[in-house]
């Protein structure tokens, strides 16, 4: 088993507006496997049961008397490469599944069936069967082999799996033996984009979450982490962005410069790899949900490096004296609240092909998202799918 996974994956499943979710399951007698994806803790009510039994937060078949063991096939939100698992056992502590094994597969076409509605104390029929065997799941490359999982008390519930997987996954399998229950699984990773399937003429958000953004590195993320602002669609809240503390080195009486930008000594970053190296001809700079708290300005600052040197980078924390050669995408900008703001033509610097990008908030503040359009182009600095520190 391993260490909670490192922060520059991100969880693949939880997308509200990519479809993920659990296409397939043996059993779900006690509690349906959709649980498996909740965002939120798993929780335990003591009184709480249902027409089947005791009601799990969780995915809990029956206790099998017939041959075969179960297993459910889930969906990622977001396919891409994946580096670790925590399969959660919280509160399944007599009735927890005792083995787990994790298979995956990228599949070209998505599944045409699905599981609808609650399905507490269903199985699947031998329709659904038929329909999962066109999928050959048996023979589904094994990321995680069979291993022993602890039960769902505070101190033994996460068990973490590390993945070494060099390869797209668009969905996977997991096995429990024979049966039981799981309270969460995550599926940690970086998204992965088909890039053969866009042409170098199409403008695409190049540092997107789904197209294989990561970010690789950051000042303050008190509130809330820069991650967060490559992610799907508009920010739900303030918790979906990326969100410092306030700096104490402001002055106390603060003033302005001729084009009304706050005159601070200090500022916060966030540094961000692109999916694929691309020229940058778009931005857009959202502070939607931040409105006492929006950043007073922002420029972004861009580079191209190759894996050694980001790893470099990332082990030094950034401050290295071999420090990136940032040429200016966009000079500071004085920003609004609660606004999208756009940039295009003369307002965004001809900076050729990059690999890299900085946010540079000042003084301090909140960011929701954070869109580049680009075109990819080929690049002899090349990147790695998979980083020791993520």
């Amino acid at each position: 088993q391993a260490e909670a996974p490192q922060e520059v994956n991100v969880v693949l499943l939880h997308f509200g507006s990519c479809v993920c979710g659990v296409i397939f399951a043996t059993d779900e007698w006690f509690a349906p496997a959709r649980n498996l994806l909740k965002r939120d803790p798993p929780e335990f009510i003591a009184s709480a049961f249902t027409d089947y039994g005791k009601w799990m937060d969780g995915w809990e078949t029956r206790r099998k008397r017939i041959p075969g063991h179960d297993w459910c096939i889930i969906q990622l939100g977001v396919p891409g490469i994946i580096n670790g698992l925590d399969v959660d056992t919280s509160f399944f502590t007599g009735n927890y599944a005792p083995f787990t094994s994790v298979q995956a597969a990228c599949l070209d076409q998505m599944p045409s069936f699905t599981l609808e509605g609650d399905r507490t104390g269903m199985a699947a029929s031998p329709s659904q069967f038929e329909a999962v065997a066109q999928l050959n799941t048996d023979s589904w490359e094994e990321l995680v082999p069979m291993i022993k999982l602890n039960p769902g008390y505070s101190e033994s519930c996460h068990n973490y799996l590390n993945v070494t997987y060099p390869h797209r996954v668009t969905h996977i399998r997991l096995n429990i033996y024979p049966d039981g229950g799981i309270a969460r699984l995550k599926v940690y990773g970086i998204g992965m984009k088909d890039w053969s399937t866009v042409s170098s003429q199409d403008l695409v958000d190049i540092v997107a979450l789904v197209n294989g953004g990561v970010c690789v590195g950051y000042s303050n993320a008190h509130f809330g982490h820069p991650r967060n602002i490559i992610g799907l669609g508009r920010a739900d809240n303030m918790g979906d962005g990326w969100e410092t503390a306030r700096r104490l080195d402001r002055p106390k009486v603060l003033k302005v410069d001729e084009k009304g930008i706050l005159q601070v000594p200090g500022c916060e970053w966030a540094v961000l790899r692109l999916g694929h190296p691309g020229i940058i001809s778009k931005i857009e700079v959202d502070t939607n949900h931040f409105k006492g708290n929006f950043p007073d300005s922002c420029k972004i600052e861009a580079c191209g490096l190759t894996p050694d040197e980001e790893n470099n980078l990332i082990r030094n924390q950034w401050c290295s004296d071999k420090t990136p050669k940032w040429r200016i995408l966009l000079s500071p900008q004085k920003l609004k609240a609660h606004h999208r703001h756009l940039f295009s033509g003369e307002s965004v610097m001809q900076c050729g092909p990059v690999t890299h990008v900085r946010l540079v908030i000042a003084p301090d503040g909140g960011v929701s998202r954070l869109r580049l359009w680009g075109r990819p182009v080929s690049n002899n600095l090349t990147h790695p799918q998979q980083f020791s520190k993520l």
